[in-house]
């Protein structure tokens, strides 16, 4: 099973941030940009939360508020679940369902240093599956 380490080898270590006081819009705005799902939110230099494009539906637009004008503290995961480089991607899929989370920040050493999503887990898991099914076909046909 691969672990967390391995998934940011393949897809990177790159991380958007956007300040706790930041309009909503302006994180609107980076994730559209970046076409990612959530964004990293800091205080300072420090990591303080995540906010995610299901924050932003469920804590603004439904409660008819205006993106330009809420910070984004306002609507935020705080301190969200972190997981580790070492983890195997089996612990995040957990993570993920039993939470109900789509996105989860690396950290090692109490730094930040990733973020992967239930996208990234789902293909990791796949490729897994399909290397099993590689080497039994092998061993099945003798090759």
């Amino acid at each position: 099973m691969k672990t967390v380490q391995e998934v940011l080898q393949a897809k990177g270590h790159e991380i958007w941030s956007v300040d706790a006081g930041a309009s909503v819009y302006e994180a609107l705005q980076l994730m559209a940009e970046k076409n990612i799902g959530a964004v990293l939110v800091v205080e300072g230099d420090e990591p303080a939360g995540i906010m995610t494009e299901r924050d932003y539906a469920r804590k603004v637009i439904l409660l008819d508020r205006h993106s330009r004008e809420t910070p984004v503290r306002d609507i935020m995961v705080w301190n969200p679940v972190c997981v580790r480089p070492h983890q195997t991607v089996e612990d995040c899929m957990k993570i993920m369902t039993t939470k109900r989370f789509r996105h989860l920040p690396v950290t090692a050493n109490g730094k930040l240093i990733g973020m992967i999503s239930i996208g990234d887990v789902v293909k990791a898991v796949i490729s897994d599956q399909q290397y099993t099914i590689e080497q039994l076909e092998h061993y099945i046909t003798g090759a």
